[in-house]
């Protein structure tokens, strides 16, 4: 895993979408199209804000959710869709772009995306880490086996602490309990991952990711396993280094 330490959050985002993007541009210039993971966020506000910038052939990029709420619309503020949409897929204006509905059954959901998945391999996974070592929302302990590329999750108390501290929701009784989330070997499967993680908050699970034991108690951790992980920190995120 190669960790990368900028000044500021806006660095950390420019160079954390740059390195993605020249991934992109190298899988569409080998095969002619690319195919990415795209995460929402507090974190992922500075990478995304230049990511839609760089010089890339979008029309050739197919993009799959990371993750999403169980039970909330689309429209509501705090909706992962609503984000993507709005930060990202009305922006570039991809060829394909696979949206988590949390809105269906869930577990149909989940086969439904797990089919479509499985067709592709991921060029480029951009992810972030949680305050609890999350990654998606595979809180600990993390389920390290599955096979399913999406599954039905439950969101712990610091996860939903996050969310409420990020301003997504009003109340921590407004935070929904479940989630369908992207799995940890579907993440792992692909090619290479940009994984940006900003602000104090998330400095003790950069510190764990890190240095702790690989295991589920820290998923994030299982990231130093990858050939090709990119960890973008500011000097707030990385002070317990």
């Amino acid at each position: 895993m190669e960790t990368i330490i900028s000044e500021t959050k806006q660095e950390l985002g420019l160079k954390a979408a740059q390195t993605g993007g020249s991934l992109i541009r190298k899988a569409i210039l080998e095969r002619g199209e690319a195919n990415i993971i795209v995460a929402t966020g507090a974190s992922q506000f500075e990478m995304l804000s230049e990511l839609v910038k760089e010089d890339i052939n979008w029309s050739a990029v197919t993009a799959f959710h990371l993750d999403e709420y169980i039970g909330i619309s689309d429209k509501h503020p705090a909706s992962f869709r609503k984000y993507l949409k709005e930060r990202f897929a009305d922006i570039v204006l991809p060829r394909e772009f696979n949206y988590v509905n949390g809105e269906t059954d869930p577990f149909e959901e989940c086969q439904r995306l797990g089919d479509l998945i499985r067709k592709k391999q991921i060029d480029v996974a951009f992810i972030g880490i949680g305050e609890n070592g999350h990654l998606a929302f595979n809180d600990p302990p993390a389920d390290f086996e599955t096979e399913e590329p999406y599954i039905v999750v439950n969101l712990d108390d610091t996860c939903r602490l996050q969310q409420l501290g990020e301003g997504w929701f009003p109340t921590f009784h407004d935070v929904p309990q479940k989630a369908i989330s992207m799995s940890i070997k579907q993440i792992m499967k692909s090619n290479a991952i940009i994984c940006s993680v900003p602000d104090e908050r998330k400095a003790k699970a950069v510190h764990d990711t890190i240095n702790s034991e690989i295991s589920p108690a820290c998923p994030a951790s299982i990231m130093r396993n990858h050939p090709d992980t990119f960890l973008f920190l500011d000097l707030q995120s990385s002070s317990m280094l």
